[in-house]
């Protein structure tokens, strides 16, 4: 697959199985983020697509790859805007099954407007695949896409998604980094990219037991790249083993609150 005049970044190609991000695709006011596009053979999957800001861009650059209505998922991390309150387009336009938390599923039906929701009734229902907490392999082409737990980092239903194919672990609000631009360049001085993100994690990351937990988990999988849906990726073992040290040790979170926290205006 050419990727000629696109604003897609090749994060992985071998064969007939390819992971694509676009970085660049949010205007205006909104928080950068990155949309992932992944393809094996004839089936395709899109993680964290976003919301109204991306559907439009997304979708433009995503057909000068594929066919959109050939689109087999959407694979949605969590709930916030951010990530899936594109979803009625998405249903509308392609026959996509919508992969998120079973905490989730019976909610994002709210986002669907009256004309999306009187033209496929129970159909919606039927779409949403719900992942259980203890997560979920969904077949995918000659492969699968694995749904890997994150509670509570930062929404209580979270689920990162790990390509076993690429080993790429796209891994949602962790590792997010607050950056204008150059989104699709890795990582090349941690130390130097702390400030980035520290701010970040402390507040949206519930606890340093959930980073510890997931960081225990994630040192336990073949990672050959951390790439979160806000910011720079971390590509090679001895990078992702810096970020993984990192936030295994940071406070966040309820670890920072105190009765200062809790006082009425």
């Amino acid at each position: 697959m050419a990727i000629g005049n696109s604003s897609a970044h090749v994060l992985y190609s071998n064969n007939d199985h390819e992971c694509l991000v676009f970085s660049n695709l949010v205007e205006g006011h909104g928080i950068q983020a990155n949309q992932f596009l992944l393809v094996d053979g004839d089936h395709v999957a899109l993680i964290d697509p976003g919301g109204d800001l991306t559907y439009t861009p997304l979708s433009i650059e995503i057909s000068k790859h594929v066919d959109i209505s050939s689109l087999d998922y959407v694979f949605a991390s969590h709930q916030d805007p951010d990530i899936i309150a594109s979803l009625p387009r998405w249903l509308m336009h392609t026959r996509c099954s919508v992969v998120t938390s079973k905490l989730w599923s019976r909610f994002l039906p709210h986002l669907a407007s009256s004309f999306v929701t009187n033209r496929f009734s129970g159909d919606i229902e039927q779409r949403i695949v719900e992942i259980p907490d203890e997560g979920i392999a969904i077949s995918f082409g000659n492969s699968v896409i694995k749904a890997v737990p994150a509670h509570f980092l930062h929404s209580v239903g979270n689920f990162h998604f790990y390509d076993p194919v690429s080993k790429i672990l796209f891994c949602g609000d962790m590792g997010a980094s607050l950056v204008d631009d150059h989104a699709e360049q890795a990582v090349s001085d941690f130390e130097a990219h702390i400030p980035l993100m520290e701010g970040f994690h402390k507040r949206y990351m519930a606890s340093n037991r959930a980073c510890r937990l997931w960081a225990e988990m994630v040192s336990r999988m073949d990672v050959e790249m951390l790439v979160p849906q806000h910011g720079r990726p971390f590509v090679g073992k001895a990078m992702i083993g810096q970020f993984l040290k990192w936030i295994a040790n940071l406070k966040c979170g309820i670890d920072l609150m105190s009765e200062r926290n809790f006082r009425a205006p």
